[in-house]
């Protein structure tokens, strides 16, 4: 540690560090009652934890009922163990989130038109670092309902699908496709709750087919680590590295997110290499992935190349001041109702009851109508299992593929092409009456005569 990080009197970095933590474990304990809680601060800093305990959305009894409820999973996968208040959700739902990685797709039709491979990587990577800045916000969104879908046909050319394929363990899977570029995802999170954060593992399969050459990306994104989960500001970072394969050429792109450190160093950077298939760096990326990165050619010892400035490549789009659940321009269109597309599926997250309420303001409507759904999905699932039937989704197979990640291996779906079709006689009927998308009752379900009761 440098002399500049030193506070006068602390004699020294590590006597300052240590009685932080003493203060932070004693300052807590008396709070709450419980051994090893740890609330960060993202600014550092020597702020007493009983005050940093304080702040964010929770009220003191609740925050204590949720503590004492959330020790025993410590440890624990939590992805669909625990029901949580609509208090600390967003009026998203994840396939909605799943859809945020669309706004800066002209990157994708950038990477695609682009002849140089790693200049390919360049566009490409910042497209999938581009999403970081939505994923930061600290809201949680809506579990979707097994058969649950979102739809997308309004943005850049895109026609974008996803579905929730199984709700054991909870996956989703989509398709998004213009006339650059094919979007494919298999999606399943692992977490690991520590106390008062969860590690969050991306245990899917990502894939983007480039359409001029056919080249096909793989990519492997980081973990997230959510922090004051129940206790203090709620925040996120993304420490590790992002890989991103050409599977067709061999150029790769190995990019490394800084995880925050004291003070807030290094919150938000992320640097690293394009690779040529001789694994040679040839190309230095850097910048902040939640507001811009810039790319210069390097040398072989990934030195800048001597008469070169760094470029910006993605730059953040200007975003809306004050904004409740801190949604983005593209959030606040992917989730409207006028958005929507020609004759909507009912079981589109838009149409959720329980989503729509929150939106609106009415936080007791949202938890009556989010326990409503998981006791009809839980009731579906008895009919079904009773029936000895098996639950298909509509717009994706699953196939015999398992597809190796760093935290365990994937089954993958694959998208079945059904939905273009269903898509394309929809737009290309006259003969459908127009309907107000907020009149078609939210319906995922595979069997209608299911109820809650």
């Amino acid at each position: 540690m440098s002399s500049k990080d030193q506070k006068p009197g602390g004699g020294g970095g590590g006597g300052f560090f240590s009685s932080i933590f003493s203060a932070m474990h004693k300052s807590v304990n008396g709070l709450l009652g419980y051994e090893g809680l740890e609330v960060i601060n993202p600014e550092g800093g020597n702020e007493d934890a009983e005050a940093e305990a304080q702040r964010g959305r929770w009220k003191q009894e609740e925050r204590d009922g949720y503590w004492k409820m959330m020790q025993k999973y410590v440890g624990s996968d939590i992805t669909s163990m625990v029901t949580l208040p609509v208090l600390i959700f967003e009026p998203m739902t994840m396939l909605q989130k799943m859809a945020e990685l669309m706004e800066y797709s002209h990157l994708l039709d950038k990477a695609d038109e682009c002849e140089d491979p790693c200049m390919r990587l360049v566009y490409a990577s910042s497209w999938a670092i581009s999403v970081y800045y939505a994923y930061q916000r600290t809201w949680k969104p809506f579990n979707p309902i097994l058969g649950e879908t979102y739809e997308m046909v309004n943005h850049g050319g895109i026609t974008f699908i996803a579905e929730q394929v199984c709700h054991h363990p909870p996956m989703s899977a989509g398709h998004a496709e213009n006339d650059h570029f094919v979007y494919d995802v298999t999606s399943k999170l692992k977490t690991k709750l520590l106390g008062n954060s969860v590690d969050v593992y991306p245990l899917g399969r990502t894939r983007v087919t480039l359409k001029r050459d056919g080249v096909v990306l793989d990519l492997v994104p980081p973990s997230t680590k959510i922090n004051n989960l129940i206790f203090g500001r709620t925040w996120v970072d993304n420490p590790g590295e992002m890989v991103m394969t050409n599977l067709t050429t061999g150029e790769k792109v190995v990019l490394y997110f800084q995880p925050c450190g004291w003070f807030g160093s290094g919150r938000y950077e992320v640097d690293g290499y394009v690779y040529n298939s001789s694994e040679e760096p040839k190309i230095l990326m850097s910048g902040k992935w939640n507001k811009s990165i810039t790319y210069q050619p390097c040398d072989l010892e990934g030195e800048p190349l001597p008469g070169t400035e760094p470029k910006e490549v993605w730059g953040l789009a200007e975003i809306p001041t004050n904004d409740k659940f801190q949604y983005t321009h593209f959030a606040h269109k992917i989730n409207s109702f006028d958005t929507a597309p020609r004759k909507l599926l009912a079981s589109d997250s838009r149409l959720r009851p329980d989503r729509y309420a929150l939106e609106k303001g009415d936080l007791s409507k949202a938890g009556a109508e989010k326990s409503r759904l998981e006791e009809k999905q839980r009731a579906e699932k008895r009919n079904r299992e009773a029936e000895g039937h098996q639950f298909s989704p509509r717009w994706f197979d699953l196939t015999d593929k398992l597809s190796p990640t760093p935290w365990g291996e994937l089954e993958v779906y694959q998208f079945n092409g059904k939905y273009s079709e269903h898509r394309a006689a929809v737009d290309s009927s006259d003969g459908i009456e127009e309907v107000d998308v907020k009149s078609i009752e939210f319906n995922p379900w595979q069997y209608g005569h299911t109820t809650s009761t």
